[in-house]
């Protein structure tokens, strides 16, 4: 009785311990992040960014495509439910943020322009029969003989360096002050990070508000995992996960939902 009893205690500690695993996916979650791993070829092929006409929730999203990974990606306009990031979806651009009315008429963008448009992006691209992710600014040139299938613009850059003031999200003075601050980059605030590792590896890293992080932590973690290029998507309270019917991460409390959002990252 006594060795059935420490038996049903082990298939349940190790039910509750093993991370989630669909195929190609893994999911651990460690003190309030929640890394996850897509690796191999086959699922670069089943990745795609999308846009939606109106705001909607990422559970919203995730229930609408039937994806079996749904994350939040680019910036937009919660007054406007206009996009602030380029999206690619199928080798067409499916967000432009120069239709963006409200922002052209923003002095700050206006005077930070080539800034803004040329942040970080998240590009999956077929050269040959291969598939290929890369994280460049996006006005980084296509690689000869490969095509974007779909792509999402974020930012900043972390890795290999941090491009804050690069990318227009810290602007200083003649003094060297900080005088205006973009997507809560020097605050502790939850995060929805994305980089690859060597060729067949890409790491999202859903940072929660149990355990939020400025951009120099995030730096720092994923330094600490040997990512090898990183940037960040939204964040704060657009940070959002679902997985399955298992896993639902959200930011913003409310109604359980999360945020209305407009741009994410489907994996099927």
């Amino acid at each position: 009785m006594k060795i059935f009893k420490i038996f049903l205690l082990f298939i349940i500690l190790t039910l509750f311990c093993t991370p989630a695993f669909a195929g190609n996916i893994s999911i651990n979650e460690n003190d309030g992040i929640y890394h996850i791993i897509l690796k191999g070829e086959k699922v670069k092929k089943k990745i795609k960014f999308v846009t939606s006409e109106d705001l909607i929730t990422n559970r919203e999203a995730h229930q609408k495509s039937k994806a079996i990974l749904t994350v939040n990606a680019g910036f937009f306009d919660p007054n406007n439910a206009q996009t602030i990031s380029y999206i690619v979806t199928d080798r067409v651009t499916s967000a432009d943020p120069m239709f963006n009315k409200s922002l052209l008429m923003n002095p700050f963008f206006r005077k930070n322009m080539n800034k803004v448009l040329n942040r970080s992006e998240f590009r999956i691209m077929q050269c040959g029969n291969k598939f290929k992710y890369d994280i460049v600014s996006h006005k980084a040139d296509i690689p000869f003989e490969c095509i974007l299938i779909t792509s999402a613009q974020g930012g900043p850059l972390i890795l290999p360096e941090l491009h804050l003031e690069e990318e227009g999200f810290i602007v200083k003075n003649s003094e060297g002050q900080i005088v205006r601050e973009s997507a809560s980059v020097l605050h502790k605030v939850p995060r929805t990070i994305i980089g690859v590792k060597g060729d067949d590896e890409c790491h999202i890293l859903i940072i929660t508000d149990d355990h939020p992080m400025d951009m120099y932590e995030v730096q720092q973690l994923c330094r600490d995992l040997k990512l090898d290029r990183a940037m960040g998507f939204d964040g704060g309270s657009s940070t959002s996960m679902n997985y399955k019917k298992q896993i639902e991460v959200v930011s913003l409390k409310g109604d359980g939902a999360g945020r209305m959002l407009k741009s994410f990252m489907l994996v099927y």
